[in-house]
């Protein structure tokens, strides 16, 4: 045997283990059944793993089930796993076994290893796995992991967002554009109430992420192979979730149904779609802003955004909106995660969800995503965007849909053949309204004021009093 490889043994016999690696024979295995696509759970799933096994570990203890001694070794080679400094020890594809078992042993290995290693022997099964199942490890890692990354990344990211476009938001409140629905000329508001729309969309999302919260607190933990909890303590649920928030520093519980905690991913899935939600209010902020930015001659030309590298290869001066290209992308990838998470959530047959560590991944993936996403569209889009004042006001001015204003006093029909004219000849609408009805110059500036018809109500008169 090469020097550079080690005899592992485990239930199925021995193989040979690179000898630079911590994991052992049972991860070994998974490493040669399943090169599939290179991809690997997330640093935020194993940085869930690891307390994972703290916490059973001075459970156990607590409960005189595990010698104190080797809690202790077990607890300081969590730590070291949880702090990011053995990574690499986790080399398994996302595409293994469903339940989650390969990622899960090579945890139990690599932490037995490390302990084992700084001079307490340690079983990777029977002490590292005491009172636990893949079954609930892998499941109660999806929630923690979650919960931590909303927490640390993706809600922070989205007030952040929701702050910035207040701020543009109040700046330009009072910058009166032409509205559009089926991207056609509409009546009048203001940019500031334009964001305020988009600063909602992303409040709700935050509010939707808020509100899938309590699910993901409870954890199947305690549950082990089926939900029964054999092997377990009968207080080993409780006392483990204690120990999870003196680690983590959130109230964690046992679910009241460990059977549904492992036989389905309801609440993965629906965190899923309101990570979908958000996905689509990004999108559609994004969208916004390419649409506003667009031109600068042949386009919209109402904003531009900041100008950040060159936009072609080929054509000198070109200047594209690539952060708001970016976020789309990021939205549709969330939007294709949700579909992978969906279809995933129902392969709970029977007591136990074969699908864990696609779930996990795309889960985790989608609110990193989100998160980083959302900070670049927020600092590098609408913090700096620049408003065309003039170009505003020259739409604005020649805008037939400001007839609408008009209607309560001069009734629809007259209101369409003003419009109609207008638009024909290219005039502005106060000038054909002149023209076509009774209205003085004084009711028509009145009525016509298009920063008032950002405010709602009626106007002046009544229908039929200026009609000529």
């Amino acid at each position: 045997m090469s020097a550079s490889f080690r005899v592992e043994r485990d239930s199925m016999g021995e193989l040979q283990v690179p000898a630079t690696a911590l994991w052992g024979a049972q991860t070994q295995r998974a490493v040669q059944n399943f090169p599939v696509s290179g991809y690997r759970l997330p640093r935020g799933f194993i940085r869930a793993v690891a307390p994972i096994k703290q916490a059973a570990a001075a459970a156990n203890a607590r409960l005189g089930l595990l010698d104190g001694a080797i809690a202790a070794a077990i607890g300081a080679a969590a730590a070291r796993v949880a702090s990011g400094e053995h990574d690499a020890q986790f080399p398994l594809d996302v595409f293994q076994t469903g339940s989650g078992t390969s990622t899960n042993m090579n945890a139990n290995e690599v932490i037995a290893h490390l302990a084992s290693r700084a001079g307490t022997s340690v079983h990777p099964n029977d002490d590292v796995n005491m009172g636990q199942s893949s079954n609930d490890v892998i499941p109660t890692a999806i929630h923690i992991a979650a919960v931590l990354l909303l927490r640390e990344q993706l809600s922070p990211a989205l007030a952040h967002l929701a702050d910035v476009i207040r701020t543009r938001e109040e700046q330009l409140g009072d910058v009166v554009k032409t509205g559009r629905t089926h991207l056609m000329d509409a009546m009048p508001l203001t940019l500031g109430q334009e964001l305020s729309g988009w600063r909602t969309q992303i409040e709700n999302g935050a509010a939707r992420l808020a509100a899938c919260e309590p699910r993901l607190l409870c954890l199947a933990q305690g549950g082990t192979a089926v939900g029964t909890g054999r092997n377990a303590h009968p207080d080993f649920g409780g006392v483990f979730c204690e120990e999870l928030e003196r680690l983590t520093g959130v109230a964690f519980r046992p679910n009241r149904n460990y059977f549904e905690s492992l036989a389905a991913q309801d609440a993965a899935v629906e965190l899923s779609g309101q990570l979908k939600v958000i996905a689509v209010s990004l999108m559609k902020i994004a969208n916004d802003l390419r649409w506003m930015n667009s031109g600068p001659l042949a386009g919209l030309g109402e904003i531009t955004l900041p100008a950040l590298q060159p936009g072609s290869s080929i054509m000198p001066g070109k200047i594209n909106p690539v952060i708001p290209e970016a976020t789309a992308m990021v939205a549709a990838q969330v939007i294709g995660h949700d579909a992978t998470i969906t279809l995933a959530g129902q392969a709970g047959n029977f007591q136990l969800n074969v699908m864990l560590p696609v779930i996990a991944y795309n889960l985790l993936e989608s609110i990193r995503l989100l998160a980083n996403v959302s900070r670049l569209l927020a600092d590098k889009a609408i913090a700096g965007f620049s408003v065309n004042r003039a170009r505003l006001a020259e739409a604005l001015e020649r805008n037939p849909m400001l007839v609408t204003a008009l209607n309560p006093v001069i009734g629809y029909e007259k209101g369409a053949a003003i419009a109609k004219k207008a638009y024909a000849e290219g005039r502005p609408i106060r000038e054909v309204a002149a023209a076509m009805t009774n209205l003085s110059a004084e009711q028509l500036e009145q009525l016509l004021d298009p920063t008032e018809l950002t405010r709602g109500g009626i106007g002046a008169g009544g229908p039929g009093s200026g009609g000529g």
